[in-house]
């Protein structure tokens, strides 16, 4: 599924918005992930917290228009690209939330779909993408290393 760059826009400043309610110039801290639901027939994102605290909630067209099975599948990968780029950004630098937290995708029952980024100064989240043909690279380090 292809998204305009209004959709895409309009989900950068939800996010914005929701991670935005973390931010203040104070040592607080909260203890929370951040829960992106999106509902396939209303077209309705909606970010809330562990509390089910409702932090932003929009409209994306495509997604009330769209009427594939795969969904959820289609989704995962443009928010994960999105929130990727905030975080390079900085945009999640000033947030008073505890770390490591997430960012969550949740189906309609609210159980994890995906874990679509994770913010933490010690550990990085590896994906398939960073993985690819790592095994073919170790084998080379291994035989170049035994060789020597």
């Amino acid at each position: 599924m292809k998204l305009s760059q209004q959709s895409l826009s309009t989900i950068e400043s939800a996010i914005q918005k929701a991670a935005g309610k973390y931010v203040c110039g104070c040592d607080q801290t909260a203890v929370t992930d951040i829960h992106l639901q999106s509902d396939q027939t209303s077209g309705q994102l909606t970010i809330y917290n562990d509390d089910d605290e409702e932090l932003a909630n929009v409209m994306i067209e495509e997604w009330a228009t769209y009427d594939g099975d795969d969904f959820m599948e289609n989704v995962e990968p443009n928010l994960k690209s999105i929130l990727c780029r905030m975080k390079d950004a900085g945009d999640f630098d000033k947030v008073t939330i505890l770390k490591p937290y997430s960012f969550v995708l949740v189906d309609e029952d609210k159980e994890t779909v995906a874990e679509l980024l994770l913010i933490d100064d010690d550990t990085l989240l590896v994906d398939d993408e960073l993985l690819k043909g790592l095994d073919k690279e170790l084998d080379e380090f291994l035989k170049n290393l035994l060789e020597k």
